[in-house]
């Protein structure tokens, strides 16, 4: 902790440098935008900051009062004066109690709002970033995103509460230390007034070089944060490449470099302290025998002197407490901009109109796709000028080779993302079409491609797609999917525990549950993204026909490359060369063999 004071008060000069320089280039405005946005978190507890406020001027007061009565009491007690002895030992007992009870208050309060704007913040930012349009947010990678969301908000947070109150109890602080020595002696005063900013001033050498080490930390910090996060996310495919060791032996060179790092740091800082301690004893010193010259000469009491002693102290602290406070007020604007970034990401397309579609409508509903142009970076179509329809009552299937644009069409169907030219849409029986958007995805069930259980039970899995399923839909879902042949056996059946992604499953019987969830959702569209990869053929079989006579006029669309799939589908599209192409029966026979 002394050391990040050290570093924060170092740096307070620089930071001052940066503000004024904003101020010039007209970027200012930019910071005082990221607080207005902070400010607004803190305005919904603003009768909580303002006891916060209250509370710490009352206990500035308080250790005031004390070291004044401090005073008194030894002057007391070395003879200056006789009489009110017992009075200055309630005094200063009186106000050590008030300073500690009000100093806790202060405490409890500041975790409870830090907890609440932080709890206000990350619940907004979560609500935003699953609203956000599925390009833009794919723009930021996974560790960044998260990052930002525990990190950067932490720092917000740490800081909405705290930063205006503290610069007005600090500035109290600083200006009443300064009167109370000002009252038994000027030169004194102004000695302590010019000590309190000479420290950092003298410190200043130091400031690149504390730079460049909080640079290299943080980019450390955040290599080490994306290798881990990495490594935990892709452990079964390094445990199958027998690279364990591998991971192990890069997680150690990344300790030792962070490691190497952060004691050159340490020891900078460690070397900075006794600079800076050097100067301040200096100082202090300078103080200490001017007092001595005043005590000697009879101008000031023993209690006096202790007076001005501690004054000093605390009339330079207070002045490092304002002038720390600007590296903060940076921090926390550059953690805020980074957060406002995700908060002012493009949201995704919502058409009201999309709700009234009545997802339990009979006669089902008919996907198309029409001319479309899609690519992800410009002039690389991954999609070109094609077409595409699935009708109730069919299994449509998409094959062709791997990267080839299957999982984009099924994005672009789900509404996850639009094509640039074209359309995408959702027809009823009525003929109404409504463009694919954030709210058709009400009509469709997905099992996309992976592992998509959650750790809990499996009930909870399944209820994910439908909140209030009874048991009895749950039992017949998975018998629908062919899950409950081995769910049946489990000690706790629906209700036995599941492993983070399946732990303690097969690959065959989390595809299973995953269908069976998609089944229970009972949506009128169903898109399977290579769903029974790890089914064998004749439970494939019977799970198509049991979700097509769940609902006759449900529409289904399968990614697959088994020729037994394709026998009982209605249609079948190639995706190969950016082109979407509807195959006659012959040529879907040749390429279930080929793929």
């Amino acid at each position: 902790m002394e050391e990040l004071n050290n570093k924060e008060n170092s740096t307070s000069f620089e930071s001052l440098d940066i503000l004024i320089r904003r101020w010039r280039e007209g970027t200012l405005k930019e910071i005082l935008d990221d607080w207005r946005w902070i400010f607004s978190y803190s305005l919904r507890y603003k009768g909580a900051i303002a006891f916060y406020l209250v509370l710490g001027i009352f206990s500035s007061t308080m250790g005031l009062v004390g070291s004044i009565a401090g005073k008194y009491m030894i002057d007391i007690i070395t003879g200056y004066q006789t009489s009110k002895l017992w009075i200055m030992v309630s005094i200063m007992v009186g106000s050590s109690v008030f300073s500690l009870v009000f100093g806790s208050l202060i405490s409890r309060i500041t975790a409870k709002l830090n907890i609440a704007i932080n709890n206000d913040i990350q619940a907004d930012i979560f609500d935003k970033i699953i609203d956000a349009d599925y390009m833009a947010i794919n723009q930021y990678s996974n560790g960044d995103v998260l990052n930002r969301f525990t990190s950067d908000i932490g720092t917000v947070s740490g800081n909405a509460i705290s930063w205006l109150p503290s610069i007005v109890i600090a500035l109290y602080q600083f200006f009443a230390s300064f009167f109370v020595i000002l009252h038994y002696d000027t030169t004194m005063a102004w000695i302590a007034f010019a000590s309190a900013p000479f420290i950092l001033l003298v410190s200043r050498f130091v400031i690149k070089k504390q730079r460049e080490y909080g640079k290299k930390m943080r980019e450390m910090s955040s290599e080490v944060m994306t290798f881990e996060v990495e490594t935990f996310y892709n452990f079964d495919t390094i445990k199958s490449f027998g690279i364990a060791d591998q991971y192990s032996g890069k997680l150690r060179w990344w300790q030792r470099k962070f490691r190497d790092i952060s004691l050159d740091f340490n020891l900078f800082s460690i070397k900075t302290n006794i600079y800076m301690s050097i100067v301040g004893m200096m100082v202090q010193f300078l103080a200490f025998f001017y007092c001595l010259y005043l005590l000697w000469t009879h101008a000031i009491t023993y209690g006096t002197m202790t007076l001005f002693m501690q004054q000093r102290s605390a009339l330079s602290g207070s002045f490092k407490s304002v002038l720390s406070i600007i590296p903060s007020f940076l921090t926390s604007s550059i953690s805020a901009h980074r957060i406002r970034e995700l908060v002012e990401l493009k949201k995704e397309a919502h058409i009201p109109a999309s709700n009234e579609l009545d997802a339990f409508a009979a006669d089902g509903f008919t996907v198309k796709m029409r001319k479309a142009h899609f690519a992800y970076v410009e002039n690389k179509h991954v999609i070109t000028n094609s077409e595409f329809i699935a009708q109730p009552g069919e299994i449509v299937a998409l094959v062709g080779p791997s990267g080839e644009g299957k999982t984009t069409l099924i994005r672009l169907i789900l509404g996850l993302i639009y094509p640039q030219s074209g359309e995408t849409v959702i027809q009823a029986s009525n003929g109404q079409e409504i463009p694919m958007n954030a709210d058709t995805r009400h009509l469709f069930a997905y099992v996309p491609q992976g592992n998509t259980i959650l750790s809990g039970t499996i009930a909870e899995n399944m209820r994910m797609a439908k909140e209030n399923a009874t048991d009895e839909e749950i039992v017949e879902a998975l018998k629908m999917a062919c899950a409950w042949e081995f769910v049946e056996k489990l000690p706790d059946t629906f209700n036995q525990k599941i492993g983070e992604k399946g732990r303690g499953f097969s690959e065959g019987q989390t595809q299973r549950i995953a269908i069976a969830r998609a089944i229970l959702r009972d949506a009128p569209i169903l898109l399977l993204d290579e769903a029974t990869s790890a089914l064998d053929v004749a439970t494939e079989r019977k799970v198509l026909k049991n979700i097509i006579q769940q609902r006759p006029n449900k529409t289904c669309i399968v990614t697959t490359h088994r020729p037994t799939v394709l026998n009982m589908c209605q249609r079948v599209y190639r995706v190969m060369n950016t082109q979407v192409t509807a195959l006659s029966e012959e040529e879907s026979s040749r390429m279930a063999m080929d793929f």
